[in-house]
């Protein structure tokens, strides 16, 4: 297992795990090339993403870190990160998560972030477990959304 930069090259792949996603869990959400290159690759506040790839070259999950701005649709605050995080079903308990951050806290130091804030539907034990896991706290809850805070 390996993680990289995601490039425009990647969006099918990203997509396609958000489609094994959706697929094992029945959450909807939008999962097209253009979608995964405007929300995910090319976005403007982007800090980085990153994708895992198997042995084989296939891409089993990314995480995206992007810099929090004004208005932005989590409420999160100004000048934090914002962190998402997508694996493949057939990916879990390998390590894939644990990896992918470790590139993506870099990132964020480096960038001079003090926080990182991840948005999580309150239905997504396993999300839950996995930023606990990663040493997020929760700060916020509403309406079936739970925010949870990394301090870096």
């Amino acid at each position: 297992m390996e993680t990289r930069a995601a490039s425009a090259q990647d969006a099918e792949g990203m997509g396609q795990v958000i489609r094994e996603i959706i697929e094992h869990t029945g959450r909807q959400r939008p999962n097209d090339v253009d979608i995964v290159m405007g929300r995910y690759i090319a976005d403007p506040t982007s800090i980085r993403c990153t994708v895992a790839v198997d042995g084989s070259g296939n891409i089993v999950g990314f995480q995206s870190l992007k810099k929090a701005v004004a208005g932005n649709p989590y409420d999160t605050p100004e000048g934090w990160g914002i962190i998402g995080t997508h694996i493949s079903p057939t990916a879990h308990r390998q390590g894939v998560g644990k990896l992918l951050f470790s590139t993506t806290r870099e990132a964020a130091c480096q960038a001079g972030l003090k926080k990182i804030d991840a948005y999580i539907g309150a239905d997504n034990p396993s999300g839950l477990k996995y930023y606990d896991a990663m040493g997020f706290r929760t700060y916020r809850t509403s309406d079936g959304i739970v925010q949870k805070v990394c301090d870096l």
